[in-house]
């Protein structure tokens, strides 16, 4: 259903990502009216320019890497190449069908009018797109965010991209320079690596993904030095230049490294410039949104969430923040979302999965002396050993009470961050998370074999 004409709703959402869409379907299920707006396509950063089609790309490259490692595991194959025709036209496949469902899901919902357009701000209540004026007895903002740059850096598309560009890349390049080190640098990297290319890393930091806990940095940087993927860390970038070939760039203490692409990957700024918030009296920081713990802006009846508001810039957080403030309008009170508890992954390889806290955290919380920690080494670990993986599954709990961090990295440990999110947020003790019976073999043995350990009875943990 679409209305273009303007008109009243019970929420008028400014944005279709993963944080706006959830909104409306869940308040569409409260039987509350609608109005969802965006300049773009529903399904936002993530479904477009992100999340999924990131992580096909991860998978294409998986699967380069498994062919031509097949030998090891008995099966006799060669890698001819890398098809980026056929690589994107997968990736566009899988983007397409989820938005066809997307649309579809919103599109049929009678409590629902989806507006193509440019919105803004222009009271406290009201949206304005195209000259139609949609207002809302609330309104939630969830205009997303783009891929940030630093001065200096003049992003041209072509030797100097972004990583919504490097998703429309044609060709594997020869060389590659990835500026930023968190989850979309190594990610990018990992990618370019698996697909042949020569690939660098720069980062500011001391370490490859530095939000992580330091044994799992310390981990992916192994990893990556065996797979041959270069990076330098606490080197921040000076300057670019384009060459007859590609890019130079020049990093602190007068290193210059030449490639024939320079990927930007130094994370999310958040889209809300111009777009009416603080002529509202909306708080801004840095561009972010400010909210209380329930989203609220303390303007009038609106709310933001997702990447606007300042913390993880996660698909999923921004989701269950707009699930949590459509339920908050229609007076169910939800529980407020614990940052902590929303789980995190980043699909290199290795792949890294974790929740809650970092020891670091976690001593600088609750006091050194009354946290410990347990390494579970995936060597241990029959399925792990069937997928030729290394990797660890550690544990960071409160002593005499509950685990309070989850950080894995392996191969598939995405896959085993459901059930350490439950750990978590259900504040389990080791010991009652020991009574549970894992399914041999399979890698979620590693986090029952963990605990067992962290319980005092440890059976196959390795030292």
């Amino acid at each position: 259903m679409s209305q273009p004409n303007g008109g009243t709703f019970d929420i008028v959402i400014l944005g279709a990502g993963s944080g706006g869409y959830a909104a409306a379907l869940r308040a569409a299920e409260l039987n509350l009216s609608v109005a969802l707006i965006d300049k773009a396509e529903v399904g936002g950063t993530c479904l477009h320019r992100g999340c999924i089609p990131t992580k096909a790309l991860l998978h294409a490259a998986e699967i380069a890497d498994q062919t031509r490692e097949s030998e090891q595991f008995g099966i006799k194959a060669n890698l001819v190449g890398v098809d980026m025709a056929g690589v994107n036209a997968y990736k566009d496949g899988v983007v397409g069908r989820l938005y066809k469902g997307l649309q579809g899901l919103l599109g049929h919902n009678k409590n629902i009018t989806v507006v193509a357009g440019a919105g803004k701000l222009v009271s406290r209540d009201t949206v304005e797109v195209d000259g139609q004026r949609y207002t809302g007895r609330n309104v939630i903002l969830a205009t997303g965010s783009y891929s940030r740059t630093l001065p200096g850096l003049d992003v041209d598309g072509q030797r100097v991209i972004t990583s919504e560009h490097a998703l429309k890349l044609d060709r594997v390049p020869s060389s590659a320079i990835v500026l930023g080190g968190g989850v979309i640098g190594v990610e990018f990297a990992s990618v370019w690596k698996s697909f042949g290319a020569d690939v660098t890393i720069v980062e500011a930091l001391p370490r490859l993904v530095a939000a992580e806990d330091e044994e799992i940095s310390k981990t992916v940087e192994r990893a990556f030095r065996k797979r041959k993927i270069n990076f330098k860390v606490g080197k921040p970038f000076e300057k670019v230049e384009k060459t007859e070939n590609g890019v130079r760039v020049t990093i602190a203490g007068g290193d210059v490294l030449e490639a024939e692409v320079l990927l930007v990957a130094v994370g999310r700024g958040p889209t809300t410039a111009n777009l009416g918030y603080e002529e509202q009296g909306i708080t801004l920081d840095r561009g972010f949104v400010i909210t209380n713990e329930r989203l609220h802006t303390g303007v009038g009846n609106i709310y933001a969430v997702g990447d606007i508001v300042p913390g993880l810039q996660l698909a999923h957080r921004g989701f269950q923040q707009g699930i949590f403030v459509a339920e908050e309008i229609a007076g169910r009170n939800p529980a407020v979302i614990d940052e902590a508890g929303i789980p995190r992954v980043t699909y290199s390889d290795p792949e890294i999965a974790s929740v809650g806290l970092t020891e670091a955290k976690a001593k600088e919380k609750y006091g050194a002396d009354k946290v410990s920690s347990y390494n579970y080494n995936l060597g241990g670990n029959g399925k792990s050993q069937i997928l030729k993986t290394a990797g660890f599954v550690k544990l960071v709990r409160v002593n005499d009470g509950p685990v309070v961090g989850v950080h894995m990295v392996g191969a598939r440990m995405g896959e085993l961050v459901g059930e350490a999110q439950l750990i978590y947020n259900w504040e389990a003790f080791p010991e009652e998370v020991a009574q549970l019976v894992h399914a041999h073999p399979t890698q979620n043995e590693a986090l029952g074999e963990a605990f067992l350990a962290l319980a005092g009875k440890p059976l196959h943990a390795h030292s």
